[in-house]
């Protein structure tokens, strides 16, 4: 075997990634495969050397030390991938493109051992809170439908005092390989469905499969400052997965219920006050609502309906930080309603009062809205 650099045979760069040397690889193995030159003894030497790059530069170890030393750096037996002194011999198309296209078509190389048990998937639970809930913290009970471990078989799916056996067909690899031409793809075996075993006397509680249909009550402690689109990881609470593997994870997902009082954005919070026509012109206090109960909001004299006033660290503790939001209260004049005639009467007596005086003194805002409606009609008949 020549000592040809490894990134030339496969005609790249030394910063190539995985990806890029597996679709080189392909390339040349299926240009210089013996199978499609046959008789050809230096595209079978090309082989060799195609292959015995792609098994050096897809290992992370025997890459690192080719970087740092070159071939002095790699086993000449290992870095042969098998090839020896013996040539290609027998070898098996489908055992080269094993690692190619195992991710693929679900499969792997053959002889691998036993194919692994499936982790138990994971599953999520939507869970309603108030706000008051979702921003002290609560523990909540909760049920989900799940599987569990068969505590019979533990999780192995045979019967007591037995165990499940090497499924014949596939060896325990649970893999099968589908010849079409020079080609040989991996599919899961069609005896054991890719577990790489055979039950032959199962469990009389799960009926060989390792884990039951079940019903969990879970106890949840959601932290304070949760909001809407938050999760809840429980690790190991999902399905329990076959034949005794790890079990998934359960997700419970946070959606915090729409608030008679307040509105959250972030960690601060936003209501509405109503203030009377005597408290916005006069000045006053009123009584809002925090979550941790009324205080006092001053009211300055002549205040305009919709000024907003901040009420520092009366929002949410964060859940991800030591912050803490503020309360923001937006003062709403509210006007009389139900009047009777002498309410009326003394309504229309104080707005004659204010038009004998100059109007910018007492209705700045409204003088300043018909000038400029003045303004623009002028505009529009020059």
């Amino acid at each position: 075997m020549s000592k040809r650099d490894y990134y030339e045979i496969l005609g790249l760069d030394r910063d190539a990634d995985e990806r890029a040397i597996k679709k080189s690889y392909k390339r040349l193995a299926m240009k210089y495969h013996p199978d499609r030159n046959k008789n050809d003894a230096g595209a079978e030497e090309k082989f060799k050397e195609v292959k015995e790059a792609y098994e050096i530069l897809t290992d992370p170890q025997k890459r690192a030390a080719y970087d740092q030393y070159g071939h002095a750096g790699v086993d000449p037996n290992q870095g042969a991938g098998g090839f020896g002194g013996g040539g290609f011999g027998g070898a098996d198309f489908g055992d080269i493109f094993g690692d190619v296209f195992g991710d693929i078509f679900g499969g792997g190389r053959r002889g691998g051992g036993q194919q692994r048990a499936a982790r138990g998937s994971d599953l999520r639970y939507n869970m309603e809170l108030t706000l008051e809930e979702a921003v002290r913290g609560v523990s909540k009970k909760i049920k989900v439908p799940t599987y569990d471990s068969c505590d019979v078989c533990h999780g192995s799916g045979a019967k007591k005092g037995s165990k499940p056996q090497t499924c014949p067909t596939c060896h325990g690899s649970g893999q099968v390989q589908m010849r079409q031409g020079f080609f040989a793809v991996q599919q899961p075996c069609p005896h054991c469905h890719g577990k790489g075993q055979i039950i032959s006397d199962p469990c009389t509680k799960c009926h060989g499969q390792g884990r039951y249909q079940t019903t969990k009550t879970l106890s949840v402690k959601i932290p304070a400052g949760v909001d809407t689109g938050d999760r809840v990881r429980l690790s190991g609470e999902g399905e329990a997965g076959e034949n005794g593997a790890a079990a998934g994870d359960l997700y419970v997902q946070i959606h915090v219920k729409d608030h008679d009082i307040f509105v959250r954005d972030g960690n601060n919070l936003y209501c509405e006050v109503p203030i009377s026509f005597t408290a916005a012109a006069l000045g006053g206090e009123v009584e809002v609502p925090t979550l941790d109960g009324r205080v006092k909001l001053k009211i300055p004299g002549e205040t305009q309906t919709g000024r907003m006033f901040r009420m520092r660290g009366k929002g949410v503790h964060s859940a991800r930080s030591r912050a803490v939001g503020d309360l923001i209260c937006k003062v709403v004049l509210e006007t009389p309603v139900r009047l009777n005639e002498q309410q009326k009467e003394l309504l229309r007596q104080f707005e004659e009062s204010l038009e004998g005086s100059s109007p910018k003194r007492h209705k700045p805002k409204s003088t300043g809205f018909f000038d400029g409606v003045k303004r623009f009609f002028d505009d529009l008949t020059n």
